[in-house]
């Protein structure tokens, strides 16, 4: 079977940010930006509550930093909680990707009578009144570019995806300093999540040659990139590639999304309570390897992107693992504490998650999902 040809014919939407800034100290225009707000909700963490001051915001500012890793119902319903006292008319996503996706719904929720629940799916949505900004602190998600938000449920642990245009960003600001202080180990799994994106978008079934483009540019950024941010964390080149890989590579979810590599990455979050970008790296040359017979092209195409030589499945394979493990990651399910009397029940979680599932060039059975997280647990 040849790769999946791509058809200028298909109908896609493409949704950006209506506004971008990007470099070192960019951080600072959101302050000019803000001007006119005068009561500025900012969702944040710990380690990025701290950037607040570099924003120079004018209003009533209120900063809410219980944000688990892997936000669930509960956490979102106490962020709703926090904004509908405060009533703000901005938002602000200052962090990870689990802070940008709870600003997005705080953003869409707040002001209304639906619930999470209400607007699982895609365009459930009622609309939004709520200015809302967008500022990554990490490079892997993405989630400053696009229209999705994922929550995990607390009793199943599956993951809810919301899809809305309304939850697009107004501005979205990619500041290289922030990234500074993210220890080499967070760099690295990011890093994989992003390039793990523009990978699973051009190996869609769903690929389109726009999309195509903003692939191919996020992963040679990650090739060049990746590796010299987790060698020196204030190289700020690299630093400022890596937040255009992950941009590019958020651009990339919204029209075609991701396939097979997120679906079995995530039970490792649920289960293992892995951060997912570490879910996705240990996954990630394993699901490369696996689509390798049906995306020949592509494939060899992402290993010259990456510097790598290429070759069949079990190349790539040995290839894509160096690649992590040159980067410091742990790509071991076993050592990460993965019981493998479980792996059956998380393949088919994986397996149940069609949304990704349908997009992946190779048809996946759960018998080879077991066969993954078997061969991961080297």
């Amino acid at each position: 079977m040849p790769d999946t040809p791509l058809s200028m014919a298909r109908a896609i939407t493409l949704l950006q940010p209506a506004r971008l800034e990007i470099g070192a100290g960019a951080i600072a225009k959101l302050g000019g930006w803000a001007a006119g707000f005068r009561r500025v909700f900012v969702i944040a963490m710990a380690p990025t509550v701290g950037f607040v001051d570099r924003i120079g915001l004018a209003g009533e500012v209120m900063s809410f930093v219980d944000i688990p890793p892997e936000p669930d119902l509960p956490a979102v319903e106490a962020a709703l909680a926090a904004a509908r006292g405060f009533r703000p008319d901005l938002v602000i996503g200052l962090g990870g990707g689990s802070v940008m996706d709870v600003a997005k719904l705080v953003a869409v929720l707040w002001d209304g009578d639906q619930s999470v629940l209400d607007v699982v799916g895609p365009n459930r949505v009622a609309g939004r009144r709520t200015a809302l900004a967008q500022v990554p602190t990490t490079s892997g998600t993405g989630s400053e570019a696009g229209i999705r938000a994922l929550v995990t449920h607390p009793e199943t642990l599956a993951k809810l995806a919301v899809e809305s245009p309304f939850m697009l960003a107004d501005i979205a600001v990619l500041d290289p300093e922030l990234t500074y202080s993210v220890p080499a180990a967070v760099t690295a799994a990011t890093g994989v999540d992003a390039l793990a994106h523009c990978v699973e978008a051009y190996t869609n079934l769903k690929a389109h040659p726009l999309i195509d483009g903003y692939a191919t540019l996020g992963i040679e950024l990650v090739g060049q990139y990746l590796a010299r941010a987790v060698a020196d964390g204030s190289d700020t080149e690299a630093r400022a590639g890596m937040m255009l890989a992950s941009y590019y590579g958020g651009v990339c979810l919204g029209p075609v999304n991701t396939a097979g590599g997120h679906a079995l990455a995530y039970p490792l979050g649920t289960r293992l309570k892995l951060p997912h970008g570490l879910a996705n790296a240990i996954i990630f040359p394993h699901v490369l390897a696996f689509n390798a017979p049906v995306a020949a092209d592509k494939t060899t195409r992402i290993c010259q992107l990456l510097g790598l030589a290429g070759g069949d499945s079990q190349a790539v394979l040995s290839q894509g693992l160096a690649f992590c493990r040159g980067l410091g990651i742990q790509t071991s399910l076993a050592a990460h504490g993965a019981p493998a009397d479980e792996l059956a029940g998380w393949a088919a979680e994986a397996h149940a998650i069609r949304r990704l599932m349908d997009n992946n060039p190779r048809a996946m059975s759960v018998d080879d999902v077991v066969a993954i997280y078997q061969a991961a647990m080297a």
